[in-house]
């Protein structure tokens, strides 16, 4: 129980800390729109220096495809089109339940606007109980419970592939004719799968395999893929401000700035010269220089994981002003290269986010479906108990602690 009284004391002086802390970031708000002013004239140097230095840098500096200073306006969406989306949740497994095992539900969603066919909306959930599923990343060194949520993300794509293939072939019974509305495939959350750079080599294929082969049927269909990622607290396309910030006649940061120039515990003093703006992130800055319905300049990203991704499948991204926030848009090569299809999908995002009231329907529906409730859980082991007991097992139920914690005394 939340004792109000005793947090009360705790928040005396927040407010005042607040108050600082929005003036310390209109502060590196107006350094980091300066620095943009003055790349703008050096990007082609600055590019070139990023690629000759980016082997003693400290931080990873995107590509920007784009001048600084472009905010193009996004197309309108057409009456008649086509929004995919995909969201996972799952049970987790827990040795205190009355079996060992996970679940992982993936709720899809197809939207049509303009035509007069039923929209998607549903969920399949799988079972994982075998050993080959629940120990299988054992031999790696990881926890069941992590590796549930790697599935996750691949089963996640997989589907949302099947969907625009599903969806190809049955609008028209031909997914090469002409005319074919256009669609947009959808997920929450970045195209960036960083926490998997850990991983040993085995075990992050196995993962990575089965994402990029749903993107590629994706892009043999012409179904654009976007990331879409609200809130983001992502500071990459500022990155390259840092080349500029550089007072230093190379962007060697192991010889002048040996003081870990990327460390965030750092006070601002101790921090490297390029960080003069840090903490600021993406979305603070593009919101002070974009206008509702305009995009930033493409930026290819250069994180490491995208090492493995290969050409095709290299993301960049872009901040899209979608009205209520500047939100991120990832997209994989295959579709920024694609100029039509890279404008029909950045046009459809912005009709998602205003059919939504600030965030994609197709988002937010397939999270609702997938998402797996209280109620939910206890059907699910209700269901799992009754099957255990008519195989004739003995003694189901769940631990003591379990029990316990479920019928508090106190």
């Amino acid at each position: 129980m939340l004792d109000l009284t005793k947090l009360a004391r705790q928040m005396q002086g927040i407010s005042d800390h607040l108050l600082k802390e929005a003036k310390a970031s209109s502060q590196r708000l107006e350094v980091a729109q300066k620095l943009r002013q003055k790349a703008q004239w050096r990007q082609a140097e600055l590019i070139k220096r990023r690629e000759e230095w980016q082997h003693r840098m400290a931080f990873s500096a995107p590509v920007p495809l784009e001048p600084l200073l472009v905010r193009p306006y996004v197309e309108v969406a057409p009456p008649i089109h086509t929004v995919i989306a995909t969201d996972g949740s799952q049970i987790s497994p827990n040795h205190h339940e009355i079996a060992y095992c996970y679940l992982i539900n993936v709720g899809r969603v197809v939207l049509h606007y303009g035509e007069s066919r039923h929209p998607l909306l549903d969920s399949v959930p799988e079972v994982f109980y075998r050993p080959e599923d629940l120990y299988v990343s054992r031999q790696w060194g990881i926890k069941t419970e992590e590796w549930m949520g790697y599935r996750r993300t691949a089963a996640e794509a997989t589907a949302l592939a099947e969907l625009a293939s599903q969806n190809r072939k049955g609008g028209n019974g031909n997914s090469s004719l002409k005319g074919y509305a256009p669609t947009l495939a959808m997920v929450d959350g970045s195209l960036i799968y960083w926490f998997l750079e850990p991983l040993p080599t085995d075990a992050r294929e196995l993962i990575l395999s089965a994402i990029f082969d749903a993107w590629q049927q994706m892009r043999s269909d012409r179904v654009p893929l976007v990331g879409y990622t609200s809130a983001s607290r992502s500071s990459e396309s500022l990155s390259f401000l840092r080349l500029q910030a550089c007072p230093y006649p190379e962007p060697d940061c192991f010889t002048h700035c040996p003081i870990e120039p990327d460390s965030a515990r750092r006070s601002q003093a101790n921090k490297a010269p390029c960080q003069i703006f840090d903490p600021l992130r993406d979305t603070t800055f593009w919101a002070s220089v974009l206008e509702p319905g305009q995009r930033s300049p493409m930026f290819r990203s250069s994180a490491r994981i995208l090492d493995l991704y290969g050409e095709e499948n290299i993301v960049y991204f872009c901040y899209l002003h979608v009205g209520p926030e500047v939100a991120r848009v990832d997209i994989p090569a295959w579709v920024a290269e694609d100029k039509p299809l890279l404008n029909s999908a950045l046009g459809l995002v912005l009709a998602q986010v205003q059919k939504g009231y600030g965030y994609p329907v197709a988002l937010a529906e397939a999270h609702n479906q997938a998402v797996v409730k209280g109620g939910d859980r206890s059907l699910f082991f209700a269901m799992l108990e009754r099957e255990m007991i008519k195989a004739g097992l003995k003694n189901v139920g769940t631990s003591y602690k379990e029990a316990r914690k479920r019928g508090s005394i106190a």
